[in-house]
């Protein structure tokens, strides 16, 4: 540590140390994320090193306003957070894992972020903050959290997805994975429960009619790629697809399907064996038709 450098946050940086950025699912992140996570556990502050990532990409909030990290004790007390960060392009954020991935999901999906964020922002200025959500909030709540996009262009795999075919998404078409259909983590509650993960992480899939070699960096195998697809690339094409749904009246939380996604090929050793797939306890059959 560089002499005179603040002694950093032990409980923060033993959070960070426990990222295993090897793994298939933070390859979109690591480029920014583990230099960052490096630095704040050498003792910069978290909030100061998000800024500096944040400033050369230009990013602001919903009403144009400089994106910008601050502490949770600058959230005033009785604004909503998601009307905050509406109103000013301040981001409370707390030394925590779950908040860091926060704000690299702000980092690399700005658009899709936006978005949600007016989304929240408007439901809250028109019922204020309650128990109930309402479908709009909800779904955006839930996207925020815990979203994976789902990359393809081809119908019937979002069929298998949709319907429960987990035989068919993940065995069958397994040579199709991450060259015909692919899968990102939005959701920031859904990458911390990653940093230590288990086969019944199940996320709510955004199916996006998208081929993943479009917008991916390089590589393709059966087993995850050298590198993932570029979330900058997919950020615009998310971005209009909560638009479209939230047009035709259908952003609600119905619209998602749910993944295990330790069930992706290249995520988990185990499930190189088909047998992985019939533990209906995590692979469930589903009550929907495709």
């Amino acid at each position: 540590m560089p002499a005179g450098a603040p002694a950093p946050d032990a409980a923060l940086a033993a959070a960070l140390a426990a990222i295993d950025w090897s793994r298939p699912w933070f390859a979109p992140l690591r480029a920014l994320g583990q230099p960052l996570a490096c630095a704040v556990a050498a003792g910069a502050d978290l909030r100061g090193a998000l800024d500096a990532c944040a400033a050369p990409l230009g990013l602001c909030n919903d009403a144009g306003l400089p994106l910008h990290f601050v502490p949770q004790a600058a959230l005033p007390d009785g604004c909503a957070y998601e009307a905050h960060i509406h109103a000013t392009g301040a981001v409370p954020t707390r030394d925590n894992l779950h908040d860091f991935f926060n704000a690299l999901v702000w980092l690399h999906f700005p658009a899709a972020k936006r978005l949600l964020n007016r989304l929240q922002a408007a439901a809250i200025a028109r019922d204020g903050v309650q128990a109930s959500r309402g479908p709009v909030r909800d779904a955006a709540t839930l996207f925020d959290e815990n979203a994976v996009l789902f990359l393809s262009a081809e119908p019937a795999l979002e069929s298998a997805l949709r319907g429960f075919g987990w035989r068919a998404l993940f065995v069958e078409a397994r040579i199709a994975w991450h060259d015909r259909c692919t899968v990102l983590p939005f959701g920031h509650a859904l990458l911390e429960k990653l940093v230590r993960p288990y086969k019944s992480v199940t996320a709510h899939a955004w199916p996006l009619d998208l081929a993943p070699a479009g917008v991916a960096h390089g590589g393709k195998s059966q087993a995850a790629p050298p590198e993932a697809p570029d979330c900058r690339a997919v950020d615009e094409a998310v971005a209009a697809s909560l638009r479209a749904a939230v047009a035709q009246g259908q952003f609600a939380p119905r619209r998602f399907a749910p993944l295990p996604v330790l069930g992706v090929p290249g995520w988990c050793a185990d499930n190189g064996d088909p047998a992985y797939y019939e533990d209906t306890a995590v692979f469930r059959p589903g009550r929907r038709a495709a």
